[in-house]
């Protein structure tokens, strides 16, 4: 394996305009073609520069979006009375799919006319009662065009696939680390306490993000970001320690920091 192809940026604004632009033609493109363009997304902080500016992209220039499909990569899970795990209601400040809904889906929306947002039901995550279906109808819609990763800062975690993952994980319900629940303290910062944060989640695997992305782009930045840039600008094949290394065998995988992260 070879290491990723390395971007290095002043801002995160730049990274975003920089993927946001090349999401941008890839859509027109599959327009063009008569294709559906999939975007893996990430909740958090770490891919907000891309919404916002994919967001003023579009309403700038506005293209058609309809078949638009956004994936995303996990969700937190709560205990049910029966003590049967349960997704979050989507109006809870740390659901996923609640971030979907409001900062990718209805920040882009807010831009566009009419006929060219997304749809409701091009917003995808995986299912509690199969997550291996998820899989297969990622497949089924031909693959991920562009994943956008992110790693975990202190555990090198990637959607929810903790410390000492195996390669050939597929999406599935797990049970959170310590140090990733601590981690999105600071990703949803309305949390209080770790006691708060849920000890379980469904997420895509790493097997599942390697096979099914035609191109990957990890998102680091800022100086909490800079032992995850360390491990993945170095790593040259998987290491179960850093989940995120998964990256490097991916295809057309390419890494984009910001001088803050980078700085060793």
């Amino acid at each position: 394996m070879i290491n990723l192809h390395t971007e290095i940026y002043e801002t995160p604004a730049e990274i975003g305009i920089e993927l946001a632009g090349r999401i941008f033609a890839g859509v027109r493109a599959a327009n063009d073609d008569g294709h559906r363009y999939v975007l893996g997304c990430p909740g958090g902080r770490s891919a907000m520069p891309v919404y916002e500016a994919l967001a003023d992209r579009l309403a700038a220039d506005p293209i058609d979006c309809s078949n638009l499909a956004i994936a995303m990569m996990d969700e937190y899970l709560l205990r049910g009375p029966g003590d049967e795990l349960l997704p979050p209601p989507v109006a809870a400040h740390f659901s996923c799919l609640g971030f979907g809904e409001r900062e990718i889906v209805g920040r882009i929306n807010a831009g566009l006319p009419a006929p060219y947002r997304i749809k409701t039901e091009n917003l995808w995550m995986p299912d509690i009662a199969a997550p291996a279906d998820y899989d297969r109808s990622l497949a089924e819609a031909g693959g991920v065009d562009l994943f956008l990763l992110a790693s975990g800062a202190g555990d090198g975690h990637i959607a929810f696939n903790p410390s000492g993952s195996p390669r050939d994980s597929r999406s599935r319900i797990v049970e959170l680390a310590e140090q990733t629940r601590r981690d999105n303290l600071a990703t949803f910062p309305d949390f209080k306490s770790l006691a708060e944060v849920p000890s379980h989640g469904i997420t895509i695997g790493i097997a599942s993000i390697a096979d099914l992305s035609k191109s990957v782009a990890m998102i680091v930045w800022g100086d909490g970001k800079r032992e995850a840039y360390r491990h993945l600008s170095t790593a040259k094949s998987y290491d179960p320690a850093w989940p995120a290394t998964i990256a490097v065998e991916c295809r057309l995988a390419g890494l984009h920091a910001d001088r803050s992260a980078s700085r060793g």
